[in-house]
């Protein structure tokens, strides 16, 4: 035999987190140093802001256009959002997979069921967690000049958040970013190495067998 080429079948990794438990953080240094990995890009029917380019930011559609494919099945999620639409196509994640490229989503509980239901043995589900309360306070008054109302109403939120994670695969407590950036590499490497997920590792087995 010459050379070792078993081709492995992409995954979707989810990082999901109540605000300001760092998941934004965390999916900017994986994307930056991992090659691998790319970001879903999610279709909405919100319009442009500005600096956004469709098909890179989102794909922008009509809210027509937006049912046809909803009601053709070719989105993994979706979901409506104060007025607007969102939602992941299917094709353009299939096709990351089936070329060896894993897919980061940055989406909440909700979505994250979507996806256990329609893609499961593709799916890693990672949730976020703030080291206490009084930490996820001080994170959310610290990177916004939000009233203390409209900060309490995310803490609310939060909490109510947290409350789904025994629906995910792992839980990282996120007391020091760069720590918990390793243990999220770590689920990574681990997870890109699951039998089901290695192609063509019956037959190179098999010829290590009848090499002898």
């Amino acid at each position: 035999m010459t050379g070792i080429a078993i081709h492995r079948r992409g995954l979707m990794l989810v990082l999901s987190s109540p605000s300001g438990a760092g998941k934004t953080t965390l999916s900017r240094r994986l994307l930056e140093s991992d090659s691998e990995i790319e970001m879903s890009v999610s279709a909405t029917t919100r319009r442009p802001r500005p600096g956004e380019q469709d098909g890179k930011d989102y794909f922008f559609l009509s809210t027509e256009d937006f049912g046809i494919m909803r009601n053709r099945g070719e989105f993994l999620e979706h979901a409506k959002v104060f007025g607007n639409y969102y939602g992941t196509p299917r094709k353009p994640v299939e096709e990351a997979l089936a070329r060896g490229r894993d897919v980061l989503f940055d989406i909440d509980w909700q979505g994250t069921q979507q996806l256990d239901e329609t893609a499961p043995e593709d799916l890693v589900k990672v949730f976020i967690l703030p080291p206490s309360v009084q930490e996820l306070e001080k994170r959310l008054m610290t990177r916004a000049q939000d009233s203390a109302e409209v900060v309490a109403s995310r803490m609310g939120q939060a909490l109510d958040e947290i409350s789904h994670y025994q629906e995910y695969d792992y839980v990282i407590i996120n007391e020091n970013v760069d720590r918990t950036f390793e243990d999220l590499r770590a689920i990574l490497v681990a997870e890109r190495q699951r039998r089901r997920r290695l192609i063509g590792l019956s037959n190179f087995v098999k010829q290590l067998r009848e090499a002898r």
